[in-house]
């Protein structure tokens, strides 16, 4: 038996074929274009992430020797999508979670008051990162596609939703809580969508997915919409929350950093809802479909990996991501380069939506090699900044997943600024691996957790050695700079 594990990130899809013993029989990939239509906007065509969906899979199958008995899924989060509940098109493109445009929308909300009753009954912030502002902006500046949502023929989702209603050609509106407890509309204590947020935030609740359990009998796929295929989908869940469960994480106090396009650093709370007063998140890791919740605390850090992708893309430093390593082994240190990477705000446990990227320290002797050892130590600062949040500084090992986890250097100057061992699994893809097992628990591949232990393993393992405290000191001095981006303007 098998699984089809799809994992649909912010920049492409990644679709495995995973078999009983853990192991990826064959993979496809497919990469989706980015929307930048202003400063601080994210968008993406939902078409575009569906045709990469199909593309993916059809890889991925045609390198399996026979057809999986299901299918998982995990998908980026937050981002806010609408679709037409009859052709599926999407009449408008989706609100990427780094997007930023809803900062005045926050700031309204929370000038009135509402930031402390939101955060009571969601674990969350007011901040553009979550849907539901997203989906206040649309209702205001798109009233002909809103129009739709309020008469019902316009269906309101994040992407784990909308590629439901793809694989199942339109026959059905289902979230997870994993999803839905990253919207701000659902009640970490009820477990159900907020009436009092819906109304706050003026989305109609009809429009709204039906939640229902990370793993179980979910649905089933449409042979017409998904390459001839009636499978199961008995698995779903958001890409960190599938990461926490594909690294398993089953423990209380379990933790791991999947690095990404941003990174996110999650803890296993186990059934209790703690309450961060550091910055960080209280979210829904899994729900059972007997019903009962892990919970998580979560720092969410916006952007590690795009930083990487920065200076490939934007600045032409690299040819290929994996090149930041080898450069940035050519020099002992950053030469007191310091580099904030807030290209998109800052997110856990500063949480200045407004902050902008900042480069400081550059001299005449600084070179691409300094910069690229900079932006590295930069991944490794703001990983210790929500380690340190979330666990006080003691964090017995950190679990490391994603793409940036294949860089020795950056998991070793992690360890080293985190004082704790960081574990890399011998399958870095753990967040497909996350939706698989999902999947294979609510289809019967695996009969429990303790099965599903028995397939992690371990590749490497980063003890920590000296740190370099200083260097820290002057990434906290640096980020209160890109925290007031007014006073590095010029005049």
């Amino acid at each position: 038996m098998s699984v089809l594990a799809i994992d649909a990130g912010t920049t492409g899809v990644t679709a495995l074929v995973v078999t009983e013993d853990g192991q990826i029989e064959s993979r496809g990939y497919e990469e989706f274009r980015q929307h930048f239509p202003s400063p601080g906007w994210v968008e993406h065509n939902p078409e575009d992430i569906w045709q990469a969906t199909l593309s993916a899979c059809s890889a991925a199958l045609g390198g399996a020797s026979g057809s999986p008995t299901c299918v998982g899924l995990a998908t980026q989060r937050e981002t806010a999508v609408l679709w037409d509940r009859r052709t599926l098109a999407a009449p408008c493109r989706a609100i990427v979670w780094q997007d930023r445009r809803t900062t005045g929308i926050c700031d309204q909300l929370r000038k009135g008051g509402h930031e402390p009753r939101v955060s009571e009954l969601t674990g969350l912030r007011l901040d553009p990162y979550f849907t539901a502002t997203k989906l206040t902006w649309l209702a205001e500046h798109e009233p002909g596609v809103w129009e739709g949502v309020e008469t019902g023929n316009v269906a309101v989702g994040t992407v784990d939703s909308y590629l439901v209603a793809r694989l199942t050609g339109g026959a059905l509106h289902v979230t997870d809580p994993s999803n839905a407890s990253r919207t701000l509309l659902y009640g970490l204590a009820s477990g159900e969508w907020e009436p009092e947020l819906c109304e706050l935030f003026g989305v109609p609740q009809h429009a709204l997915p039906e939640i229902g359990p990370n793993y179980g009998p979910i649905g089933r796929t449409a042979p017409s919409a998904f390459m001839g295929l009636e499978l199961p989908i008995s698995g779903m869940a958001g890409d960190q929350q599938a990461a926490l469960f594909g690294q398993i994480c089953f423990d209380v106090g379990d933790v791991k950093c999947t690095y990404g396009t941003g990174s996110f650093v999650l803890a296993n709370l186990g059934g209790e809802i703690v309450r961060s007063e550091s910055g960080l998140l209280t979210t829904v890791a899994w729900q059972t479909p007997s019903g009962e919740r892990t919970f998580a605390l979560e720092g969410s850090i916006f952007v590690t990996g795009a930083a990487v992708q920065w200076l490939r893309d934007g600045l032409c430093m690299i040819g290929t991501a994996a090149e930041s390593e080898s450069l940035a082994r050519t020099v002992p240190d950053s030469g007191g380069v310091v580099f904030v990477p807030a290209l998109t705000g800052l997110g856990a446990p500063h949480w200045e939506p407004e902050a902008r990227g900042l480069i400081t320290g550059i001299t005449r002797g600084t070179t691409r090699a300094h910069l690229a050892r900079a932006t590295l130590e930069a991944i490794a600062f703001e990983v210790r900044d929500v380690v340190e949040a979330m666990t006080s500084g003691a964090v017995p090992v950190l679990k490391a997943d994603g793409g940036a986890s294949a860089n020795d250097l950056l998991m070793q100057l992690q360890a080293d600024q985190i004082g704790a061992a960081v574990e890399r699994p011998a399958l870095e893809e753990t967040t497909a691996l996350g939706a698989a097992f999902l999947a294979g628990l609510g289809s019967g591949v695996w009969a429990s957790q303790a099965e599903l232990r028995r397939t992690w393993q371990l590749e490497r393992r980063f003890e920590p050695g000296p740190r370099d405290d200083d260097a820290y000191d002057r990434w906290r001095a640096a980020v209160e700079l890109a925290g007031r981006p007014s006073s590095v303007t010029h005049r």
